[in-house]
C-alpha cells in the first residue's frame, strides 16, 4: 500500500480546517494551495508552495497534516462533506 501525500488528499476533500478554523474555500493548483476560512468577522489567508504542500508530514496520533510554510507550522485535516440533497422524488407521497 503507498502512502498517501496530502497532495493526493486534497485532491477529495471538499472542507479544510487550519489551526482549528474550518475553510470550505481552498484551491490546489501546479503552483500552490490556497486556503481562506473566516475567524468571526475576520477572513485569514494561508498560502503554501506546492513544495511546502509535498513536504506535508501525516500524524497518525492526530489524524492531520503538519504543513510548514512562510509562517510557521500549522495543523491542517482534510475531511469529505456530504453534500444534502432536498430532492424527495424517492419518498413522494402518492396517496393524494
Amino acid at each position: 500500500m503507498t502512502a498517501q501525500t496530502l497532495t493526493t488528499v486534497l485532491a477529495t476533500s471538499d472542507m479544510l480546517e487550519i489551526d482549528g478554523l474550518h475553510a470550505f474555500d481552498f484551491e490546489l493548483n501546479d503552483e500552490k494551495l490556497l486556503i481562506t476560512a473566516m475567524d468571526g468577522r475576520a477572513e485569514k489567508r494561508w498560502a503554501f508552495s506546492l513544495a511546502q504542500v509535498q513536504a506535508a508530514t501525516f500524524d497518525e496520533t492526530l489524524q492531520s497534516w503538519t504543513l510548514t510554510g512562510e509562517s510557521g507550522e500549522h495543523r491542517l485535516i482534510c475531511m469529505s462533506a456530504f453534500t444534502g440533497n432536498n430532492n424527495d422524488e424517492d419518498e413522494a407521497d402518492d396517496d393524494a
